[in-house]
């Protein structure tokens, strides 16, 4: 790949990322009808065999989350629960987000997202995706059989 071409798709994977926040934004100040009323924290980590993805979902049990894939993109959503204890008194400080979200990730490398691996653990959701072998630019010899 050339320098250019790489600038250039990094250029369009930032300005995608953009639009995504927008998005998200947007459905914020509608009330979060569709999409939600926020927005998990994300760490993307890839190494040699996978890509690894963290989110924070703090009070979010494995019965409220659904995660999905779609082209490239992980999608996650669910519903984070208000506790019974805020509506028996008056709040002084209320700075925890609770209820439904979605959040869209781009994964940004070709991954198996049949043999991914999700554990929520503590309050942090770990999903492992294991890499493609081929991936693209790699040369790959094609054997020719004769019949």
């Amino acid at each position: 790949m050339t320098k250019g071409l790489g600038s250039m798709l990094e250029v369009a994977r930032i300005q995608s990322e953009i639009n995504r926040l927008f998005d998200n934004l947007l459905d914020l100040d509608s009330g979060g009808k569709d999409t939600g009323s926020w927005i998990p924290i994300v760490d993307i980590v890839e190494n040699d065999e996978a890509l690894v993805v963290t989110v924070e979902l703090p009070g979010v049990s494995a019965s409220d989350l659904k995660i999905s894939t779609h082209g490239g993109d992980v999608i996650l959503t669910g519903e984070k629960s208000r506790p019974g204890l805020l509506g028996q008194g008056r709040s002084h400080v209320a700075e925890r987000a609770f209820g439904r979200f979605r959040r869209v990730i781009d994964l940004g490398a070709p991954v198996n997202t049949h043999k991914a691996e999700a554990v929520l653990t503590d309050g942090t959701l770990r999903i492992r995706f294991p890499k493609v072998s081929n991936r693209r630019g790699e040369a790959v010899t094609i054997e020719v059989a004769t019949p």
